[in-house]
């Protein structure tokens, strides 16, 4: 098994925003879902959830 090498100048290296642009919405969504959630284990250690909001209101 021969290794395959190419050089080429980082000019002409295509990026990862044309890759993504052709691949369909839900599967970009759904990378992103994925990215956010393993950035919240690291950073945080946890699965993230939602907040409890609670708001006092005086009634007349």
């Amino acid at each position: 098994m021969n290794k395959v090498v190419r050089k080429i100048p980082l000019r002409q290296n295509k990026s990862d925003f044309a890759y993504w642009q052709t691949r369909p919405y839900a599967e970009r969504l759904a990378a992103l879902e994925e990215i956010r959630q393993e950035y919240h284990r690291w950073k945080y250690g946890v699965q993230p959830r939602f907040q409890r909001v609670y708001r006092v209101i005086k009634r007349k």
